[in-house]
């Protein structure tokens, strides 16, 4: 009976062993993102307001910005406005979709293939909705809320304001479940989004082998409008890694933004507003030029 007791104990230890190997790791990536606004970025962000006559957008929060210096990956610099207001963000959580995906493979439950691959470029790079409304079935709504809100993630919370959220397929199907907070279908907030980017940065999604293939699907947009045309002028040998999104009034732009200088960024911004196209094609040259004017941190 005793040698029986120590048997089964042993194995549990080892099960438990083997499990926690092959568990998910923490969110390592909030030891280092900025938990507060550097101050001399957010001087310059807030004169970004005045710059293009945005104040009552800001007031009215149908506008949020934010932008995560990160040519030192490790030293990240942060400013925002609005940050953790959840917004409507059209195509712009289909990050969330590929995340779930990419979580569903380094799990064992899905195989990277030829077809898949396929369906995430058009989903992400061509903005497919028909790709994009697959991919949410093919992981499960359910699954998908569970990734988001994950302890390791964090890319949902109630507590800090909402997040990335999606409720529904990119179709005309009903909703499934709108976010807790705002009630949207597809939502994200500044800093979430830019939290997301920084954890691909930091190969901290999914599986850190498949971290360079997400960001790979992210490169080399098909649509050229607000951050990629506003690069162009600028920048246009830079690489940037992006998603966006557009409906109605409802305009969504987010990127890791590399330049051949060396310094990298990220940039999220969510507005609601007519002239938005046009605006975040203007708000992404403002926050290149206040790249220009942060020193680069020592290390």
């Amino acid at each position: 009976m005793q040698f029986k007791k120590l048997f089964f104990a042993t194995c549990m230890l080892l099960t438990l062993g083997i499990s926690a190997a092959h568990a998910a790791p923490s969110a390592v990536a909030d030891e280092d993102f900025p938990k507060q606004a550097d101050p001399h970025l957010q001087t310059l962000l807030d004169s970004v307001v005045d710059k293009r006559g945005i104040s009552q957008l800001v007031k009215q929060k149908k506008i949020s910005i934010t932008l995560v210096d990160i040519s030192q990956v490790k030293q990240p610099k942060m400013a925002n406005i609005n940050g953790d207001t959840t917004l409507y963000a059209a195509s712009l959580p289909k990050l969330a979709i590929m995340l779930a995906v990419f979580e569903e493979i380094s799990q064992g439950n899905l195989e990277i293939t030829p077809s898949l691959r396929t369906s995430l470029d058009a989903m992400i790079k061509h903005s497919s909705n028909v790709e994009a409304s697959r991919l949410y079935h093919l992981v499960g709504p359910a699954r998908i809320a569970e990734i988001l809100q994950s302890e390791r993630y964090q890319l949902y919370d109630q507590d800090a304001g909402g997040g990335l959220w999606v409720g529904k397929e990119y179709g005309k199907e009903g909703a499934w479940k709108r976010d807790p907070l705002e009630h949207v279908s597809h939502g994200a907030s500044g800093l979430q989004v830019a939290r997301f980017y920084y954890m691909l940065e930091r190969s901290e999604l999914a599986s850190p082998e498949n971290c360079p293939v997400m960001k790979d699907i992210l490169a080399d947009s098909a649509i050229n409008h607000k951050f990629v045309k506003g690069m162009n002028t600028i920048h246009p040998d830079a690489q940037v890694f992006r998603k966006s999104g557009t409906w109605r009034d409802y305009h969504a732009d987010s990127a890791i933004i590399e330049r051949k200088d060396g310094r990298q960024y990220i940039a999220v911004v969510l507005a609601q507003t007519t002239q938005g196209g046009k605006l975040l094609e203007q708000i992404i040259v403002d926050l290149d030029n206040i790249i220009d004017q942060t020193p680069v941190a020592a290390g």
